[in-house]
């Protein structure tokens, strides 16, 4: 028996239709296929079923799921099962369309990435012929309309991949017709205008080629008021100067040549004077290099402000760009940011999605749709993506991809333990002789002798510190870097020194304490005053006069927002830059705010 989904919904017995009577019993299957293998509640059902269910809802569900089961009597292994919470469907994977479709564009990816070409076109041409119309055409619901978003992504990524393979395979007359139906379709999808205009250049109809171009730019302009992207741009280019890489090309023996366009990379630049971390590059190379059967990998790399998450993660991504051939991505979610507020998570999929080529009349304002169309288009893909400043777990989940060989790296200053499954990767400060070099790389001659140790050591060893001390000695030619070190022995000086016309140290570490609650950004102001480095829980109670049970839990907090260090358990240290920031700050007004003290 075959499910099938691509198109509208169907079952077939030996290629024979099963009748299925009426439309409530086909959106129960369809709901029931997406979640295929799992149980799915009663009350899910009856929500997906109806906007405002009836009374009978429920014995609607239960009739419904009595003729399904006759209808599912004669197939072998597929089964309707009652189980506590509701109903579950078992059925064989290969017996679902979708299930084929996502796994032959998979192996024809793979193929392509191996080199065998003509393999991955067959599979290709396979999966797209599977096609019989919109995934779930016949089905409003809305998490199988958000499924069928995703899965008519899908197939449109599956077209414009099998087109380039045909062109890279020397097609071109063949294909017009083709691409000409296919933009006519979908006349803002990049990748399609692409093929098409490479294979009427290769034709020898260079302005016929130049013509589709300009169709779509004043497509663009008129409807959304944008440019072509990039690929596109390029692609006008290389045709307008009869360049090589667009003449066809005759694929070699051993290892065809795919012509394409090139996929971007949206990274930002690597830092030429990135010092240091090699403890944790070494763990960032085993975490990836970790076998994991093709699926995503996550890692949280989270620290204090201005601790070098971002330059990390970027220089990485660089590192493993090779590893990761079908797309390089980059999103700053601002969650800490003195400027604007952060990005929603349907803001961030919409940035991810137009730098994927998807345009932007077609995104759907929902999460939901846009979270599933964006993991539609990395599944099966080896894609890097960068999600920088990220304020919480909730703003970064819709963005991770379900499946694929795709490597994630979040950077936050708050811990994310709700991102299951994830690597978490503390940064903190350089090691001392880390900070010297970076410091020299900076100053240059100036930064000599023996007073360098002690000028990192009250930079912290944190990195923008470091970098911004190192660049205001580089740009005084007449001090040395005793006179850098006499300006930081104060706290005061510290707050004054390490600010510059473009760079303020105390303002990036104060983006952090304006997230705290008023007790902790209170209890964080009463320890840096006090002159103890390190207070233990009885400490901290006579210094501030609360109960150990609240003590214990702003501690939780300043650990959490990584505000503070824990030397050893029960103990909390406030590094000496968090420290002098606390001492700038206003103190919080609220009625029923406790009056902490701090012992002088």
């Amino acid at each position: 028996m075959d499910f099938l989904v691509l198109g509208p919904v169907e079952v077939r017995e030996s290629g024979v239709p099963v009748r299925l009577r009426g439309m409530r019993r086909r959106r129960l299957l369809a709901l029931l296929l997406l979640n295929a293998g799992h149980a799915v509640s009663m009350d899910a059902l009856v929500d997906e079923m109806w906007p405002d269910p009836p009374a009978s809802a429920r014995h609607q569900v239960h009739n419904a799921i009595r003729d399904l089961r006759a209808a599912l009597t004669s197939s072998e292994g597929a089964g309707l099962i009652t189980v506590d919470v509701g109903y579950r469907l078992d059925v064989p994977a290969d017996a679902v369309d979708a299930h084929r479709f996502t796994e032959w564009v998979r192996a024809a990816r793979a193929a392509r990435r191996e080199g065998r070409d003509t393999e991955a076109m067959r599979l290709l041409q396979a999966a797209v012929d599977l096609w019989r119309g919109d995934a779930f055409a016949d089905i409003d619901c809305p998490a199988v309309t958000a499924a069928a978003a995703g899965l008519d992504e899908q197939r449109l990524t599956a077209v414009e991949e099998l087109m380039e393979l045909r062109l890279a395979a020397g097609e071109t007359g063949s294909l017009v017709a083709e691409l000409f139906a296919l933009t006519a379709r979908h006349p803002l999808r990049d990748a399609l205008r692409g093929s098409l205009m490479l294979a009427l250049y290769r034709g020898g109809r260079q302005a016929d080629a130049l013509a589709v171009y300009d169709e779509g730019r004043r497509l663009l302009a008129d409807e959304l008021g944008l440019e072509p992207g990039p690929r596109l741009r390029r692609l006008q280019t290389e045709i307008l100067a009869d360049a090589p890489q667009v003449q066809r090309r005759t694929p070699a023996p051993a290892r065809p040549t795919t012509v394409r366009l090139v996929q971007d990379n949206y990274l930002p630049r690597d830092l030429p004077d990135f010092t240091g971390r090699a403890t944790e590059l070494a763990r960032l190379d085993r975490a990836v290099d970790e076998p994991g059967g093709g699926s995503p990998r996550t890692v949280v790399i989270d620290g204090m402000g201005g601790i070098g998450k971002t330059a990390l993660a970027v220089h990485f991504a660089h590192r493993r760009t090779a590893d990761h051939p079908d797309g390089q991505f980059y999103v700053d979610l601002h969650g800490f940011s003195p400027v604007r507020a952060p990005l929603t998570p349907e803001e961030a999929l919409g940035v991810l999605l137009r730098s994927d080529g998807a345009a932007p009349d077609a995104l759907p304002a929902g999460l939901a749709e846009r979270s599933a169309i964006w993991r539609s288009r990395l599944a099966g893909r080896r894609a890097l993506l960068v999600l920088d400043n990220v304020a919480d777990a909730a703003q970064v989940a819709p963005l991770l991809p379900g499946t694929g060989d795709t490597l994630a790296l979040i950077t936050t200053r708050r811990k994310l333990t709700a991102t299951d499954g994830a690597l978490s990767l503390p940064l903190g400060p350089l090691a001392p002789a880390e900070a010297e070099t970076l410091f020299r790389r900076i100053a240059g001659e100036a930064a000599t002798g023996p007073s360098l140790t002690r000028t990192v050591a009250l930079c912290g060893h944190h990195p923008l510190a470091l970098r911004i001390a190192a660049t205001r000695l580089r740009d005084r030619p007449s001090w040395t870097v005793p006179d850098v070190t006499a300006r930081l022995c104060t706290s005061g000086g510290r707050t004054a020194f390490l600010r510059t016309a473009d760079r303020d140290l105390m303002s990036v570490l104060a983006l952090s304490y304006a997230h705290l609650p008023y007790e902790a950004l209170e209890f964080t102001r009463a320890l840096a005053l006090h002159p103890a480095a390190v207070h233990d829980i009885g400490q901290a109670c006579a210094a501030t006069g609360l109960a150990p049970s609240a003590v214990e839990c702003l501690f939780d907090t300043l650990l959490d927002h990584n505000l503070a260090d824990e030397p050893s358990p029960a103990h909390l240290a406030i590094p000496l830059l968090l420290r002098d920031c606390a001492h700038t700050l206003t103190p919080p007004s609220h009625a029923t705010a406790p009056r902490l003290t701090a012992v002088a």
